[in-house]
């Protein structure tokens, strides 16, 4: 049994709290807010051991919530911690805390790709990660893009580039004070966004650009991609390679799959927690091929596409379960797509 700490009970933490609690190989010693607000209050309530930094220690008592410790007693009590924190708080935190201790560390794609040894996708390179210290967690939208080449090329089907161009959400639901209210932002206005370079922290040789703007929607991101082959291939022979691979869902227009909205609302009709999406939305309609050209769109749901990641991070790092298995192991946890879905190469 894997002990695992979290530090950060927000929007991505909580999620992961979740998933890891769903595993019967781990077991959540505790989470650390910063803040005694209604999540923190959320934590208590699902059972989780609520731990806070020590300057914040009288601030949880005065709010009736008496924490459980600080942050070094979590990371003691753990075998690995799980940083779910806000942007470049994981690196200080990595700095302040974690280098004192002998215990591997997870990141997120929030953190440049520097704060760890090796940036991780479960499809694309899963054994790397083993008996690593630091690993990160790459971001929503390079999982969701790192997806989409690796189903391809575990197929056979090579691809010599991509370029991709995302429409990003401008900020998530619960953010209010953040994202354009009437606007399309360039994110950045310069080429290549940096979700390109990011991909090639996982997929090394992949010659891949990309480019960004930020849009006032909370749901989710939706990519537009443009994909050349190393030959030519059938349509069928492309989804059939994006059918077998975990974690993709194909929607059809045909069964009222028209936009991303419809996609969250199916979520919710599913009974999903909190209306989550791990899965890349590919919309089966859009995928297009000619010649040795490949185009397609995609929706990734930035809330909680990067979770079922953490978890194959957590098995990967300590090596309990092979790349496939501990894929399946997680899906079927989860209650991800799985029917038709290839766990074994």
């Amino acid at each position: 049994m894997i002990r695992v700490g979290i530090v950060g009970y927000g929007t991505i933490g909580k999620r992961i709290a979740d998933a890891i609690a769903a595993q019967d190989d781990m077991k959540i010693v505790g989470v650390l807010k910063t803040s005694p607000d209604y999540e923190a209050k959320v934590a208590v309530g699902r059972g989780f051991a609520l731990y806070t930094l020590p300057d914040r220690v009288d601030k949880f008592k005065k709010a009736g919530i008496e924490p459980a410790g600080v942050i070094e007693d979590l990371i003691k009590a753990s075998d690995i911690i799980i940083d779910a924190t806000p942007e470049d708080v994981g690196r200080e935190n990595k700095e302040k805390y974690y280098q004192r201790f002998d215990k591997p560390v997870i990141f997120q794609g929030g953190e440049d790709a520097d704060v760890a040894e090796v940036s991780f996708n479960a499809l694309a390179n899963y054994e790397e990660a083993r008996g690593r210290r630091y690993v990160r967690v790459v971001s929503c939208n390079t999982t969701g893009i790192t997806r989409v080449l690796s189903a391809l090329m575990l197929n056979g089907v090579g691809v010599r580039k991509a370029r991709v161009f995302i429409a990003r959400r401008g900020a998530d639901p619960k953010e209010h004070k953040k994202g354009p209210i009437n606007d399309v932002v360039p994110n950045p206005a310069t080429v290549p966004s940096h979700h390109g370079p990011d991909v090639q922290t996982v997929l090394k040789n992949v010659d891949i650009v990309t480019m960004a703007v930020a849009v006032p929607v909370t749901i989710m991101h939706m990519h537009m991609a443009y994909l050349e082959l190393d030959s030519t291939y059938s349509r069928d022979a492309v989804l059939e390679a994006f059918a077998k691979t975990p974690r993709i869902f194909l929607a059809d227009v045909g069964l009222g799959f028209q936009s991303l909205a419809q996609i969250i609302e199916y979520a919710r009709d599913l009974g999903r927690p909190r209306a989550d999406f791990p899965e890349v939305a590919l919309f089966r309609d859009s995928v297009t091929v000619r010649g040795n050209e490949l185009y397609l769109m995609y929706g990734v749901h930035q809330e909680s596409i990067v979770v079922p990641e953490n978890v194959d991070a957590v098995r990967a790092i300590f090596g309990t379960l092979p790349k496939w298995n501990s894929i399946e192991k997680t899906d079927r946890t989860l209650k991800l797509f799985t029917e038709g879905k290839v766990y074994a190469r």
